[in-house]
């Protein structure tokens, strides 16, 4: 089985930075997977908000969070990361963390794409 378990989420204030990170848990290796981040706002549909490619060469960004967040990974440790600065009350959502392991296909925004997903943790940001 593939098991992902996030943490880091919490209350923040606006303008502060808060940093998610993702624990894959795989008899496969980690190295090989794709990682996205999706995150999902009350009375919203999940949205797409940032991916990374198996050997973190190619990276991609919503463009309501480019330049503000950064994704990572540390695929010794097989964690994935979410660096969230200068964070606004529009980030408040629960995010989730997802891994695609036909990387080969590339990087993905679709929810399609990813075969396994954590179970979510809120973030919410004050004024």
């Amino acid at each position: 089985q593939v098991q992902l378990v996030e943490s880091g989420g919490g209350l923040v204030q606006a303008g502060g930075s808060l940093r998610l990170s993702c624990v894959v848990n795989s008899d496969y290796t980690f190295g090989t997977y794709n990682m996205g981040w999706f995150r999902q706002a009350p009375g919203k549909d999940r949205e797409f908000v940032s991916a990374v490619s198996w050997n973190g060469g190619n990276e991609d960004y919503a463009d309501s969070v480019k330049g503000r967040f950064t994704i990572s990974r540390d695929n010794a440790k097989k964690t994935g990361y979410l660096q969230m600065n200068i964070v606004k009350r529009e980030d408040t959502a629960v995010y989730y963390c997802a891994v695609d392991r036909e990387s080969w296909l590339g990087v993905s925004r679709s929810e399609s794409r990813y075969e396994y997903w954590g179970q979510g943790t809120q973030v919410t940001v004050s004024s």
